[in-house]
């Protein structure tokens, strides 16, 4: 498995955070993997967390279970954001965030090229590839994160 690969839940993890959940691994190595669950708007907008609230409405997903106090990124705009980790292809995760939240809200920067996210999903060293052996997630060979 390499970094970014996308995951699909199957009827393994139905009625649990993962329900129905496509994510995008960010990071793989011996320590475990990390990624974010793609597809799940979070129920508020970037516009309505009280840091933010000068910013405009901008749509914020529900990158995972962990660490649900910070927000976290993933963009393909590397010319305009600066210190993200190139991931795959052309997505990066990361970045100078104030700078991101300063593009989000001039309009430069659209869904097409920035995912905002509200915590994040974790999984120690040979955790992942256990869920998937037990069949709870489907490794995709396409998917489209900014489409």
């Amino acid at each position: 498995m390499k970094p970014g690969i996308f995951l699909q839940s199957t009827d393994l993890l139905i009625d649990t955070f993962f329900d129905k959940a496509l994510i995008f691994i960010t990071e793989y190595n011996e320590k475990g993997a990390m990624g974010f669950v793609v597809n799940k708007e979070f129920a508020r907008k970037f516009n309505e967390l009280e840091e933010f609230k000068h910013n405009i409405p901008y749509p914020l997903y529900e990158g995972g279970p962990v660490d649900q106090e910070h927000l976290f990124f993933l963009h393909r705009r590397p010319d305009l954001i600066k210190g993200g980790e190139l991931v795959s292809g052309n997505t990066y995760v990361g970045g100078d965030f104030q700078e991101a939240a300063k593009l989000i809200s001039n309009r430069t920067l659209t869904q097409k090229d920035l995912r905002l996210f509200i915590g994040y999903c974790g999984w120690d060293h040979q955790e992942l590839e256990a869920e998937i052996a037990e069949g709870s997630w489907i490794v995709l060979e396409e998917a489209s994160l900014f489409d």
